[in-house]
């Protein structure tokens, strides 16, 4: 990294950075990563994406690694003794969300192959397939929501997902590299040599 670069100032710690520089606004086109990030970014409403990161991989260990066919067929007893584990976020309503969440997707999913399409395509849909690049100086710049993200979230509760909110919904586009708001002065800006 140049000197003349600083990594995005909300990127603090250890954790942080090395999702910042490795994951963060890096194009996803994988359905079942794109399902476990929505998933993840439901858990966050209301608290800090680090909470979610820091727990993350015990959410993945909980939910089979995101398998929406697995997730689907849980129990609410299922669900309710991992209400009990501190390794996850124990809000009734976000852990019974992922299942809702993955009867939604396998539903979207049967329906979408059946247009000869993928989950990745109808989420990438949202920003015409390309990668929207901002050129935001400072962090107060960046918006909270975009209008694209309000009609995916839109689409996405028609399709029966749950806390996915234009909020969460743009901060999932970030994450999964719809949008890029790296910071102009981030080596991670595609305007720079860093990418």
């Amino acid at each position: 990294m140049s000197d003349q670069w600083t990594i995005c100032p909300w990127a603090k710690g250890e954790e942080y950075i090395r999702y910042h520089n490795e994951e963060w606004g890096i194009p996803c086109f994988d359905d079942q990563k794109l399902f476990e990030k929505l998933c993840l970014e439901g858990q966050q409403a209301g608290l800090s994406w680090i909470t979610v990161l820091n727990k993350r991989d015990h959410y993945r260990k909980c939910f089979y690694k995101f398998n929406p066919n697995k997730i689907a067929k849980m129990s609410d007893e299922d669900i309710e003794t991992l209400l009990l584990d501190t390794g996850l976020i124990r809000n009734r309503l976000k852990l019974y969300g992922i299942r809702k969440n993955a009867i939604a997707f396998l539903a979207l999913n049967k329906q979408l192959k059946k247009e000869g399409r993928s989950f990745s395509d109808f989420i990438w849909a949202f920003v015409d397939h390309e990668v929207q690049v901002n050129r935001f100086k400072a962090l107060s710049e960046v918006p909270a929501q975009v209008d694209e993200a309000q009609a995916m979230s839109k689409a996405l509760k028609k399709a029966g997902f749950t806390f996915v909110g234009p909020t969460i919904c743009y901060a999932f586009m970030q994450s999964m590299g719809l949008v890029n708001d790296h910071l102009t002065s981030c080596p991670c800006h595609p305007d720079n040599d860093g990418q």
